[in-house]
């Protein structure tokens, strides 16, 4: 098998040498003809029924030949047999709740995740009932009507690693979902471990450049099958141009990833060594600031990392205020760096005795590392940080 930072260029592409061109081609049709119509009756009913029309995509929201390719490409990165593309991560985590209501009402997940999705397992939007579980306890949550496992690892925004492996043993014959967001194909390919689904909010890593909003799982034909189906029913498809921008991305995601970790590592270190924070959190950091290895299945740790203010919420928010290199936002996995406050925006809509059992305080930054120069990065932070020492006093 070729190096991942070979398919991540070479996926999805195998057929541009004989369509003539050497630039992925965008399909930016809405609609299709349909000169036969017995074949084009064909081609509509295996869309419905969540398969690949062979024929003509019929109509845009039944599928599209650009978001084919990009499905492609990424399955191959994640060792998967299929891959389904949305227009957002929470349209590809909806759908993954959706397609699994014929099988049971009941969703075990493990804190933290995603704001956005525990307010979706909490809200009573679809008819599902959640327990929530740790890492340890998951096969005990199991019930008859279970349909799925859900964890995020690394997770959103303490960075805890969860060992995938075990808990698909203790899922047993549930699958589990992972939202290996924070990782990217580069460091972690839950399919490999046992996982039913990885899905990636294509906001982040894979699009690598803040300027395209997708989701995408990865899974087996047979789970991909009633994703299709929920996507063609709700109209959840990626856009074309949307999907272009991302299988351009991943050509460099592994060079992005790798020179934003490095970043990353020595931005921990400082700030673990600063004053001003309480604690770092960071999978390639012990609780002592020493260099430590992530989980076995993490190939490195990442290039995000979440910090803590001694001085609590006021000094967290002056630090998102003065920074001035850094740009204070939502999101992460891009060329630039961001620094967000979670208890504050991603994850506002969780329930607060939730984020503080979860580790989220006041206090808490999260840091996504780009790819500028990390001598930079640190002297921005760093008086940012200073900022807040120098008016400690006020805290008290």
């Amino acid at each position: 098998m070729t190096h991942l930072s070979t398919r991540a260029v070479h996926a999805g592409r195998s057929d541009l040498g004989d369509l003539g061109v050497h630039a992925l081609p965008i399909d930016l049709s809405t609609t299709y003809p349909v000169r036969d119509l017995e074949r084009g009756t064909e081609d509509l009913d295996a869309a419905v029924a969540g398969l690949i029309p062979s024929g003509s995509p019929v109509y845009a929201r039944l599928h599209n030949p650009t978001v084919g390719r990009f499905e492609t490409a990424l399955a191959e990165l994640e060792g998967a047999e299929a891959a389904v593309a949305f227009a957002s991560g929470m349209a590809a985590m909806t759908a993954c709740l959706m397609s699994r209501l014929t099988h049971g009402r009941h969703v075990v997940a493990v804190r933290p995740v995603y704001g956005t999705t525990d307010h979706l397992l909490e809200s009573g939007l679809l008819p599902l009932e959640v327990s929530w579980a740790t890492p340890a306890t998951v096969g005990a949550c199991l019930r008859e009507d279970t349909c799925l496992v859900i964890i995020e690892t690394p997770g959103n925004p303490t960075l805890k690693v969860i060992d995938i492996a075990a808990v698909v043993r203790q899922a047993r014959a549930v699958p589990v979902l992972v939202d290996s967001t924070f990782a990217s194909p580069v460091l972690q390919q839950p399919i490999r471990r046992g996982a039913a689904f990885s899905l990636h909010s294509g906001t982040k890593f894979l699009g690598g450049h803040g300027d395209v909003v997708a989701g995408v799982v990865a899974t087996s034909e047979a789970m991909a099958r009633p994703l299709r189906q929920v996507r063609v029913a709700t109209g959840g498809l990626l856009h074309p141009l949307a999907a272009y921008l991302l299988q351009r991305g991943l050509a460099t995601l592994p060079l992005r990833v790798q020179r934003a970790q490095q970043s990353a590592t020595e931005l921990a270190r400082l700030l673990f060594r600063h004053p001003a924070v309480s604690r770092v959190l960071y999978p390639g950091m012990d609780t002592t600031g020493r260099p430590h290895p992530p989980h076995p299945q993490m190939s490195g740790p990442g290039a995000v990392l979440a910090f803590e203010m001694k001085q609590g919420y006021r000094a967290a928010k002056q630090v998102m205020g003065a920074v001035s290199l850094i740009t204070p936002a939502v999101s992460l996995g891009s060329v630039d760096t961001l620094i967000q406050h979670p208890a504050g925006l991603t994850h506002r809509v969780v329930d607060p005795l939730a984020l503080a059992e979860a580790g989220v305080s006041p206090g808490l930054l999260r840091l996504s590392v780009g790819l500028e120069d990390p001598r930079d990065l640190w002297r921005d932070l760093n008086q940012a940080l200073e900022t807040c020492q120098h008016a400690g006093a006020a805290y008290a």
